[in-house]
């Protein structure tokens, strides 16, 4: 955290994009970049993170920021390609296709759970994902592997940094396809996401300190890499008055 040195947030249009404002300093990345984002809605949002900071900055609770940054730096260095095999590879380790078979109450409630969310997957994409009980998990087609590489790659290098954040967060590409493509919110998938920790809280009790902001953390991050891929995804124009309101 740093004390806040800005007094007003604006954005104004330049040459490569929507830039952000802090008084009269241009905001700059982490690697000294010109801060320049995409579309003007997204530099709505970032604008709206760094107005709402009081006294001290919490970089840690500006999502879009960190992600804009991550876009821009590139600091992995990483091609489209790489970015979407990366993405690709979390199928084989995919949270919702690993079932257990004791307890019965939670292989019960995983089948429950999951099975309508993998179904969703293999009509959405035409393709076959299954689950599996074994520590190997389930055998993915090369096919099915094939398509998601097609799907992801419509989308731009901004949009595809979002999509990684939201995996790495769900430990899944199916809950997260299905967050992007609006068939689930994002309160839903993180609860699929976390569904045998909930079931051991239901059994066990929760410990709220915990529990409860990891939960809220996780929603939050979910939801802000969410924004980010549809802010990235639309070519999209905000009245300036928006950020005055």
């Amino acid at each position: 955290e740093r004390k806040r040195f800005y007094q007003n947030v604006s954005i104004s249009q330049g040459e490569g994009g929507f830039e952000i404002n802090l008084d009269h300093r241009k905001l700059k990345t982490p690697q000294a970049k010109l801060f320049t984002v995409p579309s003007e809605a997204l530099a709505i949002a970032v604008a709206t993170e760094w107005d709402s900071q009081k006294d001290t900055i919490k970089f840690y609770t500006m999502h879009l920021t960190t992600l804009c940054n991550t876009a821009l730096d590139n600091p992995t260095q990483r091609s489209k390609m790489q970015l979407i095999r990366a993405a690709v590879k979390f199928l084989e380790t995919d949270t919702v296709c690993y079932r257990v078979e004791e307890p019965p109450a939670l292989a019960e409630l995983q089948k429950n759970e999951w099975d309508p969310i993998v179904a969703w997957a293999e009509e959405r994409y035409n393709v076959a994902i299954g689950s599996s009980t074994s520590i190997l998990g389930p055998n993915i087609p090369a096919s099915t592997k094939d398509t998601f590489v097609s799907h992801l790659a419509s989308y731009n290098m901004w949009a595809l940094q979002g999509i990684e954040y939201i995996i790495t967060q769900l430990k899944s590409l199916i809950l997260s396809m299905g967050v992007i493509d609006r068939h689930i919110t994002v309160e839903k998938a993180v609860l699929l996401s976390r569904l045998e920790e909930e079931y051991q809280i239901q059994r066990w009790g929760n410990v709220e300190w915990a529990h409860d902001y990891d939960l809220c953390e996780l929603r939050a991050r979910a939801a802000a890499g969410t924004l980010f891929v549809h802010l990235c995804s639309e070519s999209s124009t905000v009245k300036h008055k928006l950020l005055q309101d």
